[in-house]
C-alpha cells in the first residue's frame, strides 16, 4: 500500500508519522499521480498544530501537504489533456504528502523539463500565494514594495515577481541572507532598531505597498508607518492584524493556469525558487521543526522513501 505523511492528533512535529493509505482510483475528471516531491509550508505546520481548526476541516488520520510534482499513472473518465507517463506539478490541499494521489486534471499542469522534481513539487503554494498577493496589492511598474521575511518561501518569490511586474523590491531579512536577496534583484534591509529609517533610506520617494510574510509586530508596525494606503498592505501570516487594522489578507484561489505561468517563468530562468534541503517522508517531523524555527531559506521538500 502507498505510504503517506499524516497526523492522528494535533500537536508538535512529533505527531507526524507514516501511514498506509488505499491505492487511489481516479474518478471522473481525475488522474492518479505517483508523487516524486512535495513541498513543506507554514500552512502544513498550522494544520498539524491545530492552528487552523475552524478554518480547515480535518479528519484523522489526516494527510499533510498541499503541493506536489510527479508522474501520471492512470486517467479517469473525462480527464482530458493528460496521459500515463506525463510529468506534472500541481496542488491538492491536505492530500499531497503521499506516494500516490488522485487529483483533478484541473489542478495540475505539465512540468517543464528544466525544473527539477524538488523545485516543481514546492512551487505551487509559495508561487501562487506571492503572485495573488501582489495582484491584490495592484503592484505595477514603478512601485516600491516592502516584502517582510523576504528570504523565505513566499517572500523570495515575491521579490522576484515584483521585479517581473516592473517594480522595486525591498526585502527584510537577517543579514546572513542579504547577499541572497541581492542575487534575486532585491534591496536587502535588516530588522531591529532603526528598521523604518533604513527602509526610508532605500526608498527616498516612499514605499507604495507592503507584503508581510512574517507575521510579527515589527513588520506590521513598519508597514503601517511607511505605506499610506492600508489597502496596499497585505499579510499572509497575521489573521488578527488583517481584521483589526483593515489590511488585506489575500484570498488564495489556486489555478492550474497560474501555476503553469509560474512554471514557465522558472523554466526561462526569470524566477528562481530555492530549495534549502530535501528530506525523506520519514523525516517529515524534522522538516516541520526546521521550518518552525524560522530560518529556512526558500523551501524544504519531502520525497517518498526510496
Amino acid at each position: 500500500m502507498p505510504k503517506a505523511v499524516a497526523i492522528h492528533q494535533f500537536g508538535g512535529p512529533d505527531v507526524l508519522g507514516l501511514v498506509d493509505v488505499p491505492e487511489p482510483v481516479p474518478g471522473p475528471g481525475q488522474v492518479t499521480v505517483r508523487v516524486r516531491a512535495t513541498g513543506v509550508n507554514g500552512f502544513d505546520c498550522r494544520v498539524r498544530s491545530g492552528g487552523m481548526r475552524g478554518r480547515c476541516p480535518v479528519e484523522f488520520p489526516q494527510i499533510i501537504g498541499n503541493e506536489f510534482a510527479g508522474i501520471v499513472e492512470r486517467t479517469g473518465p473525462e480527464a482530458a489533456g493528460f496521459a500515463p507517463g506525463d510529468e506534472v506539478l500541481g496542488f491538492a490541499v491536505l492530500q499531497s504528502g503521499t506516494e500516490v494521489l488522485a487529483v483533478g486534471a484541473d489542478q495540475i499542469t505539465g512540468k517543464p523539463p528544466e525544473l527539477s522534481w524538488e523545485v516543481a513539487g514546492s512551487l505551487s503554494a509559495v508561487g501562487q500565494t506571492a503572485d495573488i498577493a501582489l495582484a491584490e496589492l495592484r503592484v505595477g511598474p514603478g512601485d516600491t514594495v516592502l516584502v517582510h521575511a523576504a528570504a523565505g518561501g513566499v517572500g523570495s518569490l515575491a521579490v522576484q515577481l515584483v521585479r517581473e511586474r516592473g517594480g522595486t523590491a525591498i526585502g527584510s531579512a537577517g543579514e546572513h541572507n542579504h547577499d541572497y536577496l541581492r542575487s534575486l534583484g532585491a534591496l536587502p534591509v535588516a530588522y531591529g532598531p532603526g528598521f523604518a529609517d533604513r527602509v526610508r533610506a532605500l526608498a527616498p520617494d516612499g514605499v507604495d505597498a507592503a507584503l508581510d510574510c512574517h507575521g510579527g509586530p515589527e513588520a506590521l508596525a513598519v508597514s503601517l508607518e511607511l505605506v499610506a494606503d492600508r489597502a496596499r498592505i497585505a499579510t499572509i501570516a497575521n489573521f488578527r492584524a488583517a481584521a483589526q487594522e483593515g489590511i488585506l489578507m489575500p484570498r488564495v484561489v489556486r489555478s492550474a493556469e497560474r501555476l503553469a505561468a509560474l512554471a514557465a517563468l522558472c523554466a526561462e530562468g526569470r524566477l528562481r525558487p530555492h530549495v534549502e534541503a530535501v528530506l525523506p517522508f520519514a523525516k517529515a517531523a524534522e522538516a516541520h521543526h526546521r521550518l518552525e524555527q524560522g530560518h529556512v531559506r526558500g523551501k524544504l521538500v519531502l520525497v517518498p522513501d526510496l
